[in-house]
Formats: C-alpha cells, structure tokens, sequence
C-alpha cells in the first residue's frame, strides 16, 4: 500500500513541484515551504534541473539518514521551526552540500527520476508508466480496504493528469537507476 501513496504522491508532487511526498521523508514539503515563493496564478514554480554527481547521490544518501529521524518527528504540515531548519542546514553542511536548499535541489532532481523508475524492473520507463502500472496493481488488490482503494485511485489519476517535466539531463537516469536501490531504501519507500 505505502508504495502506491508513494508513486501518486511522488508524480503529484513533482507535477507540483512540490516535494516528493508521503512515501518520501518530510524533508521535501519542509524545504520547500522554506524555498519556494508562491508562483503566479496558474503556473507551477519550475524545478531546477542540474546535472546530478555519484558524489551528490553519496551526500544525499548519508544526509537523509541523519534526516529522517528529525524530520519523521515533525506533524504534518507544520511551518517550518527555525531550530529544525538550522538542524538540516547543518546536516547538509556537513555532508557535501553548500546549503540546505543545494540538498533540496538534488533531492528534487534525485526524485524526478524516481518518479519514473519501474519499481519490479529497475528501469526508467517514465512517469507515467509508472503510474499506470499502480493504477492496476491498486485495481487488482482484493485485500485493500474500499476506502483506502478509492483514495489511492483518486490520488493516482490526480497524479496520471499531471505530467511531471521531461528530464533534461539524461545522464542522472543511469546515475539514479545505478543507485536505485540504496535510494529507495532510503527515501522510505518500501518494496513490493
């Protein structure tokens, strides 16, 4: 089930560019209620697309670890607390990054990718394969309760309607593919 909300909150959130969501830690909505200003009406805020390193995938790997136990203590949508920023901050500091928001970028990028990884085959096949292919598997599950089924449904197709941006930088699918594996683990998605 948590890999469902993960897909359809992961499209939504890169669609949105919001953050990678539910399934992903808190640290996304976190830095990006910090990050982002609200954008024009009718526009989404643009994601920063950059060519992504092995040395960014390390940091981000070792970052999150000391993240998540922060961030998995925040409620829900919180505003941000200035101690706990300064916490991340320092976490990403010491990691690799120039600054929490460098981290946030990657992880943003990191998560654009994710979003259109085959979770069975490993490979990059889009978004919205992706997303169809949870739209089935949610459909073929008899033991999912009729409530949880419908929400996950509305949230997959909300998700199938907003297509998340074209990867510009095709060398961060090999990159994020080669890793896929310790990034999942990692960013709490669980394996189904």
């Amino acid at each position: 089930m948590r890999v469902f909300i993960r897909t359809a909150m992961t499209a939504l959130s890169i669609a949105c560019l919001a953050g990678t969501i539910a399934a992903l830690p808190a640290t996304d909505a976190l830095a990006q209620a910090k990050q982002e200003a609200a954008p024009p009406a009718g526009q989404a805020p643009q994601l920063k697309q950059i060519v992504l390193t092995d040395k960014q995938i390390q940091g981000v790997l070792v970052a999150q670890k000391e993240m998540n136990p922060i961030t998995d203590k925040l409620p829900e949508n919180a505003a941000p607390d200035p101690k706990v920023i300064a916490q991340l901050e320092g976490i990403a500091k010491k990691d690799g990054f120039a600054s929490y928001d460098e981290y946030n970028t990657v992880l943003d990028n990191i998560s654009l990718v994710l979003g259109g990884v085959d979770p069975q085959s490993k490979k990059y096949v889009g978004s919205e394969a992706v997303i169809k292919s949870q739209i089935a598997q949610v459909e073929a599950d008899k033991k999912m309760p009729a409530n949880e089924k419908k929400q996950a449904l509305s949230d997959l197709n909300t998700a199938l309607k907003a297509p998340a941006p074209q990867i510009e930088n095709k060398g961060n699918i090999d990159l994020v593919v080669k890793n896929y594996d310790k990034l999942n683990e990692v960013l709490g998605a669980d394996d189904n």
